[in-house]
């Protein structure tokens, strides 16, 4: 009976006496004077590590010839069935892809995809924010994997020599 009876003369004083108020305004009055560590976002950027995985994209040879076999490597490993690849022979006996889609809604951008390409065709990019506006813009065709590819080749070749050592 003395120790409910202290307990609530204790839970009494603390009410009166607004202690717990205090010892929350005494945490935000300890953040209050430090240096801040929000980041604004379309002015500042954070550094992205060169293994980021963002959007997808294709790459070529120097000599400009595309680099993908059409071996569907990727098309098999993807867990999200986002890749679909048709090729066709060429009149030097290789294989070269006719249609390569990749469905932007369905892939995860886990990775998988430019891990068991043999010829580093496919390859993620630091691109992390895209957007579609219209139905089908998340189709992303050879020929926008491509235009990717080119516009951060140097950057990509850059990433991939950075990262070789690890691979």
């Amino acid at each position: 009976m003395m120790k409910t009876w202290l307990r609530y003369c204790k839970h009494y004083l603390n009410s009166l006496l607004l202690l717990e108020l205090f010892a929350g305004l005494r945490v935000t009055l300890k953040y209050l004077f430090k240096k801040k560590i929000t980041v604004q976002f379309p002015e500042e950027k954070t550094p992205i590590s060169p293994r980021f995985r963002g959007l997808l994209a294709l790459r070529r040879y120097p000599n400009g010839e595309e680099r993908c076999i059409a071996c569907k490597l990727c098309e098999a490993v993807c867990p999200a069935l986002a890749i679909t690849i048709d090729s066709e022979q060429r009149e030097d006996g290789s294989r070269r892809t006719t249609k390569y889609e990749i469905d932007m809604f369905k892939c995860i951008n886990c990775g998988f995809c430019e891990e068991s390409c043999p010829v580093d065709s496919i390859v993620v990019t630091p691109i992390q924010h895209y957007h579609m506006e219209q139905r089908g813009e998340n189709i992303m065709t050879k020929e926008k994997l491509l235009a990717i590819g080119d516009l951060y080749e140097q950057q990509l070749a850059a990433d991939r020599a950075e990262d070789a050592p690890y691979r």
